[in-house]
């Protein structure tokens, strides 16, 4: 069998930002808009996320995995050309997406990501939950989850809550009897020592991880190149994090990238490789990690 390139980004936040109404501006928004107006439209830019899909798109990846945050303040005016830009990236046989924080910013446009993105976060079986979301590309089995829900201003937590656990459980131990490449995609990391930003029911995926297990867990929301280790039924699990993939270098955080995985089988195990390619000098994309994970 061939290797399988999965490649992963994260958190676009598509720029621009439509002009909001001001009568969509009460509560959370107005703190994001002036956030974004004075802050982020400095750092978050579309000629960077333009280049760097670019340079993945020559790299000919078999699927692309899109973990959330593709709008900002969840307008209805943002969803349409979000879901224009996924459709630039590739057709929903090809590509993966799942949402973030930003994309149910407000409990009014919560619902606008499932309807605008349906076709690119359908399981494969007619009729499925939306979450978890099982979808079959090669020797892969990515299994999607949502973090999403509206939350109080200056937070940026995530939940799944009970139902979307139980679901996953029988997923996951469904799954663990198939010669499958078990990948999870969710928006919040695993772990967070930020209590605002944290995902609230991690312990509980955490523990589903312990006994079914998976081999490869993927995310966004921290904007940062991160790779932890946690604990699975016969070893531990890699989850590994992205920068956002439009932003410039700033502060703390590090210029935009993603992730190339190439996934192969190995004797009677898997082999998977990653590559990380960044953003550089001159808007230019260039490598600048590889490792073997598995």
């Amino acid at each position: 069998m061939a290797p399988f390139t999965l490649a992963h980004l994260s958190d676009p936040h598509l720029a621009p930002l439509p002009k909001p109404r001001l009568i969509e501006l009460a509560g959370k928004r107005a703190l994001g808009y002036v956030n974004w107006t004075r802050n982020r439209h400095k750092y978050q830019r579309r000629e960077v996320l333009d280049a760097l899909v670019a340079d993945m798109k020559a790299q000919a990846p078999d699927h692309i995995a899109v973990t959330g945050d593709l709008v900002n303040l969840a307008l209805e005016a943002e969803f349409a050309p979000a879901l224009a830009w996924l459709e630039s990236v590739g057709p929903p046989d090809r590509v993966t997406a799942i949402p973030g924080n930003h994309d149910a910013y407000v409990s009014a446009t919560r619902h606008r990501f499932g309807e605008t993105f349906l076709h690119y976060i359908a399981a494969d079986t007619p009729g499925a939950a939306a979450f978890p979301a099982v979808r079959r590309r090669g020797p892969l089995a990515l299994i999607s989850l949502s973090t999403a829900v509206p939350t109080l201003p200056l937070m940026a937590t995530g939940t799944l809550g009970r139902d979307q656990l139980a679901s996953l459980a029988d997923v996951l131990e469904r799954l663990a009897t198939e010669d499958v490449f078990r990948v999870l995609l969710v928006h919040h990391p695993l772990k967070s020592s930020a209590r605002q930003k944290r995902m609230t029911d991690a312990p509980e995926l955490l523990a589903l991880l312990k006994r079914h297990g998976v081999e490869l867990v993927l995310h966004g929301h921290d904007h940062v190149h991160s790779t932890i280790w946690v604990e699975g039924p016969n070893g531990n699990i890699p989850a590994l994090g992205v920068p956002s993939a439009s932003a410039l270098a700033h502060g703390r955080y590090p210029a935009a990238a993603y992730n190339l995985f190439r996934i192969e089988k190995d004797n009677a195990g898997w082999r998977c490789e990653q590559t990380v390619r960044s953003l550089g000098a001159g808007f230019q994309i260039g490598q600048i990690k590889h490792t073997r994970l598995i």
